[in-house]
Parts: C-alpha cells; structure tokens; sequence
C-alpha cells in the first residue's frame, strides 16, 4: 500500500470520508424526493445544456465535499480536480498551483446527472485519491440503494448507512459470449451498439452511471462494461473513471484500455477517449480485450 503524505492516517483518513460520503447521501436523496414532488425541473438546472447538465445537487454536494477536505486537512499539500469546478472555470481546472501534483482529489459529486434528473436512481457520488496520476483510495457513493463503496488501496468493500458491510462477489472466468455486459442508457453510440450485437453477450444491463455500473460488476450483478468513444467525439473524463477504478482494481477486476494498458490520468483535458474495458477479472482480462479487439477489426467497426 502506498504510503500517504505525512501526517495522514489511512484509517483516519477512510473515517472521515465516511463521514463525508454520508453526509453527502442525505443533501443528494433531499434533492431527488425535492425534484420527484416538482412540477418544474428546470428550476434545479443551472445551465442550459441537456447534453451535459448540471443541477444544483452537483453544486451543492461539491461545495459540500470540497469544503469538508479543506477544512480537516487544511495543511496538507494536495490539490482537488473537481468536474463542476472544470465546468466552471476550465482553464484554471481549479486545481492550485502551489499543490504537491503527486497527490490530487478527483471528484464526481454527482455522476449520471441524467439519470439523476429522469428519476432512474442510478446516479452515484465518485471521489478518488490519486497518486502520480493513479488512484489508489477510492469511494463510489450509491444513494438510492444505501451503498457507500470503498477501496483503501487494497481492500474493497461497501458499508450501508447503519454500518453493515458487503463484499465484493465477482464472477468467474467466462467467455465473452458468456458475460453479462452493462452499457448506459443516456450514452450509447452506433459504433458501440454494432460490437454489442457481434460480441453476442448473454445478457444486457442498461444503467446509467459509471460508478453504478462498475458497482454491478463487483456485485456480481453483471462481468463487463465496454465505453466506446470515436475520435472527435466527447468522452469520459478522469473524474468518471478513478474511483471506480479504484474500487473494481482493488476487488480483483481490471479496467484498462483495450491494449490492456491502465487508465493514466491528468491528460490534456482530462479525457479518457478510446475504448476502455471494466471486467471482473484481472487474469482473464487481457484476453477478453485481445477478444474485442479482434471483433473489431475483422468487423472494422472502430478506426485504430
């Protein structure tokens, strides 16, 4: 396990941001039974673009979160990489100049917004604590089924609000045509669909949310997530990818690029283009890319 910058205590540290996840479960929940009773849901949107949009839980949970790290770790010399603080001031990317750039917070305060806003459920709170580019701490927070999932660099879990605990129950080797493949609602592309009906799996998870998604894996629920994104399109950004990263790496899964190479972080722009692969199982997990990559290119459906 890596060590964390002096002065932090890694169970401390998980504690509190416990603390923090929960706290942020109750201003997210308060916002969704606020907007299930609403005639008007533009009145919690605060911009104007569908495609992308940002609601005032995403505000509110990112000031909430953001304000609770300053305030218990006032000394410490990290930045925090925040997707409404980008949104807000893209050049700047709110990260602070003068932190140590080996550590940074990596924070979603609201991930699968959409979802959020149609009522699905399956929208997810991600905060990640990345290490030279890497997560190694993660948290995904679940609201609505009352799951708060953690990794400390080493360990996977997930805790509900009175304390008991799950773990993590991936599934077995299987081959593609074998798995259970989770896809998004709100972000399918042509392309993607094409490789779905050629890889054959054997069932599909449509859910929104990459934290839920990744969540379903290391539940069990489902075996892979396959994200497509075509060149001068937009994609996912670090933020929707590092704690779940951290999360399903640590529960014994992989999420990569389809060179199995892992996700690095802090790019231009932040992005996470390409095609990535979450699977629920590190050593079968370079084939099953090998596998897609294949399909692809015999079907030519993606242009390396």
């Amino acid at each position: 396990m890596i060590k964390l910058p002096s002065g932090i205590d890694n169970q401390n540290l998980i504690n509190d941001l416990r603390a923090i996840s929960w706290e942020a479960a109750e201003v997210l929940l308060l916002y969704s039974r606020i907007l299930k009773d609403s005639n008007n849901k533009s009145n919690f949107l605060q911009n104007k673009d569908i495609n992308d949009p940002v609601t005032l839980a995403d505000l509110k949970v990112n000031e909430l979160i953001i304000r609770r790290i300053n305030e218990k770790y006032r000394n410490i010399n990290w930045g925090i990489l925040s997707e409404e603080n980008v949104k807000v001031s893209p050049e700047s990317s709110n990260l602070d100049s003068d932190s140590d750039s080996d550590w940074i917070w990596v924070l979603d305060p609201l991930d699968g917004t959409k979802d959020f806003i149609q009522d699905t459920g399956n929208y997810a709170m991600h905060l990640a604590l990345n290490f030279r580019k890497r997560p190694i701490l993660g948290l995904v927070l679940i609201p609505e089924r009352d799951e708060l999932w953690i990794s400390d660099g080493k360990n996977t879990w997930c805790e509900k609000s009175d304390g008991s605990k799950l773990l993590p129950n991936l599934s077995k080797n299987k081959r593609l045509q074998e798995m259970v493949l989770v896809t998004s609602k709100n972000h399918r592309n042509e392309t993607l669909r094409k490789l779905i009906k050629k890889i054959d799996f054997s069932k599909v998870l449509i859910m929104g949310s990459i934290g839920c998604k990744i969540a379903s894996i290391v539940r069990g629920e489902s075996d892979i997530y396959i994200c497509l994104s075509l060149p001068d399109s937009s994609s996912p950004k670090d933020w929707d990818f590092a704690s779940p990263q951290a999360i399903l790496k640590a529960a014994g899964g992989s999420i990569t690029n389809l060179d199995n190479q892992e996700l690095v972080y802090g790019s231009s722009g932040y992005k996470q283009g390409g095609i990535i692969v979450a699977s629920n199982n590190v050593e079968n997990h370079e084939k099953l890319c090998s596998d897609i990559k294949d399909i692809i290119i015999e079907n030519q459906l993606y242009p390396f």
